[in-house]
């Protein structure tokens, strides 16, 4: 749907608000709600269906309990871009006042064809994000077009708590600071545009079986903890892709960041520790505590979002390398660029797989920095399956082993917790104790694992009922040989515990 209604009602000389543009589908698709304190205070629903955002305004919030209804009023698509918009709309301005990203994820359409769905007045869909989860509905009203109901499908939610609904998913920051604290920006040669850009989301890439044709550039796919580094008024903030601090694990990296000229500067890259054949590794990774010895340690730079305060990420790819090439090259030590290996994805792919690489990185030399998106402009092919997986529960020890025997393993599945699998292998002494310890904070009584008691499972009944439960909230990394045809882990593998991942946004990777 043309985007010309957003245009229409706005002056881009005067707000803040991106100008746009559709996008093509990306087959994961984004959705967002901002809470949005105008004249009255309302929550602007938005779902990304045929290159736009289609968006509702929700007066009295976000239904949790099954078969709530809220009035939703249709209103203008949006652009994709929109949904990073948090800030002050100036006075005077269509929508003027406060707006937060109270939260966003991917959402599930449980059809083939959602926009058809959307045209026809109902559409069933699963959210994943960081506050909501589950299935909810949008049906319009007959006797006005505009007027739409949002309506939760599936179990209650728990609601939200004033804290969670006073603070932003992207940001951290209340309405109130969002009020007070934010700069009102007006255009880019404005003397008020902020000298560095919030924290954001690093752009994802998708997975994929093979190679695709088109112009594409490949790098190593490293395995470690993915970090954007921000660099401004003199200090350092290293942050990792679900918001949280990464500074304090690794200092020699902000120390080495500390010592570049640029200002205001963003850089896009991988904390890695390397093994004795130069390869990145999770395990050593794991084992890093500053100030002890440890495997070497390095971060490795692939992109350059922001540069002496100026916001590139809608340049080109090719364009953001070049001026980070000028920058990385003239460091040494910790700071690694991430060397392109060329165009031919195929060769480069079978020599990974000798050299015992994880896999490779293609991104396209004209895509822009899509800031928390996995629109398929970046891929990754991979030599191993290996993928996150949430902990929601463990099993007794046998023989000599201490603590713990097993971890139950899964994903989340339309806001559920599917059980994949019991994981046995990968752990010494350490981490037993380590994990254990982690265990006693999370203990539940019931199992959270919607689907535990189906055949299938590779579990016993008597083995379930001696099982120990926990929180789904521990992300680990495994690797394992092939999925089975009921959905299990063959072989898996622990490689360590993620704290870059939420563990509502696991779910099942399939390379297309």
């Amino acid at each position: 749907m043309s985007l010309r209604k957003y245009a229409e009602k706005r002056d881009f000389t005067k707000t803040p608000e991106p100008r746009g543009g559709s996008s093509a589908g990306s087959g994961t698709r984004a959705f967002v709600i901002q809470k949005h304190e105008a004249s009255h205070l309302h929550y602007d629903f938005r779902l990304e269906i045929g290159g736009t955002l289609k968006s509702w305004a929700v007066p009295k919030g976000i239904p949790f309990s099954k078969g709530e209804k809220r009035l939703a009023m249709h209103v203008e698509d949006h652009p994709i871009s929109y949904r990073d918009f948090e800030g002050i709309i100036p006075k005077g301005q269509y929508g003027g006042g406060t707006v937060m990203v109270w939260d966003y994820g991917t959402f599930e359409p449980q059809s083939h064809a959602p926009a058809k769905d959307l045209a026809e007045g109902k559409l069933h869909f699963v959210l994943h994000g960081k506050k909501l989860s589950g299935e909810w509905y949008l049906v319009r009203l007959k006797k006005d077009e505009k007027q739409w109901l949002l309506i939760r499908g599936g179990d209650n939610m728990k609601p939200i708590s004033k804290k969670q609904d006073d603070t932003s998913a992207l940001s951290g920051k209340s309405m109130k600071r969002l009020a007070t604290g934010a700069r009102v920006w007006h255009s880019k040669s404005a003397a008020s545009t902020p000298k560095l850009l919030p924290f954001f989301e690093p752009m994802m890439a998708k997975l994929l079986k093979s190679p695709p044709p088109g112009d594409w550039q490949y790098e190593i796919k490293y395995d470690g903890f993915r970090a954007l580094a921000f660099r401004g008024n003199g200090s350092v903030q290293l942050i990792s892709r679900n918001g949280k601090d990464l500074g304090k694990r690794f200092p020699e990296v902000v120390a080495a960041l500390r010592k570049f000229s640029t200002e205001n500067t963003v850089f896009d890259g991988e904390v890695v520790a390397l093994d004795s054949k130069g390869r990145s590794s999770f395990q050593l990774l794991q084992t890093f505590e500053p100030g002890a010895e440890s495997p070497p340690l390095f971060y490795y730079i692939f992109d350059l979002p922001q540069q002496d305060g100026e916001d590139l990420r809608s340049l080109p790819l090719d364009i953001r390398r070049e001026k980070l090439k000028k920058l990385v090259r003239r460091s040494s030590g910790i700071l690694r660029l991430s060397e392109d290996l060329g165009s031919d994805g195929a060769a480069l792919l079978v020599q990974a797989r000798k050299l015992g690489l994880e896999g490779l990185i293609g991104k396209r030399k004209d895509s822009p920095y899509e800031a928390g998106r996995r629109s398929g402009a970046w891929i990754k092919l991979k030599t191993h399956q290996e993928q996150e997986f949430v902990i929601g529960g463990y099993s007794d020890p046998a023989g000599a082993r201490p603590y713990f025997g097993a971890l139950l393993v899964g994903v989340f599945q339309r806001g559920k917790l599917a059980f994949c699998g019991k994981v046995g292998t990968g752990f010494n002494d350490s981490t037993l104790r380590t994990l254990h310890r982690q265990f006693q904070k999370l203990t539940i009584a019931k199992c959270p694992f919607e689907n535990l008691s189906e055949s299938g499972t590779g579990m016993t009944r008597a083995e379930i009922k001696r099982s120990h439960w926990l929180k789904p909230e521990l992300v680990c990394e495994i690797r394992f040989s092939e999925w089975t045809r009921d959905a299990k882990l063959r072989q898996p593998v622990f490689l360590g515990l993620r704290e870059d991942k939420d563990a509502a946004d696991v779910m099942r990777e399939e390379a297309s």
